[in-house]
């Protein structure tokens, strides 16, 4: 089994936890039906990145691939998922682990934007 975590910052706030949400739930929809996908926090909030690392090791993931859920290539995309997701997998022998680059500048995230500004052709 396979399986996708997103992540967020984490926050206070229980809008910006909802909208992580509802982009799992979209990514749920789109990926192959082998594939688990969850959310996860940097800090903060529930489940923290090694939580979620846990429950799809012990639902019987051997694959896991992170994806920082952030548009820049700050330190936390950079440096502090990656860390905290290699420590949390550290505890599963055997766990093949990726994580990928931040959201960053896409031809589809500035459509996105456009949309939003109200300039979508």
């Amino acid at each position: 089994m396979r399986a996708l975590i997103l992540v967020d910052h984490g926050s206070r706030r229980p809008e910006a936890g909802e909208v992580l949400l509802a982009m799992v739930e979209l990514l749920r929809r789109s990926v192959p039906g082998d594939m688990e996908v969850r959310a996860a926090h940097m800090e903060i909030e529930s489940p923290s990145i090694a939580e979620a690392i846990d429950a799809c090791a012990a639902e019987g993931a051997t694959e896991i691939i992170v994806s920082p859920y952030m548009l820049a290539h700050g330190r936390h995309a950079s440096e502090d998922v990656p860390r905290l997701a290699r420590a949390a997998a550290q505890g599963h022998p055997g766990l093949r682990l990726r994580v990928t680059e931040c959201l960053g500048a896409h031809p589809a995230l500035a459509q996105v934007i456009l949309e939003r500004a109200g300039l979508a052709l």
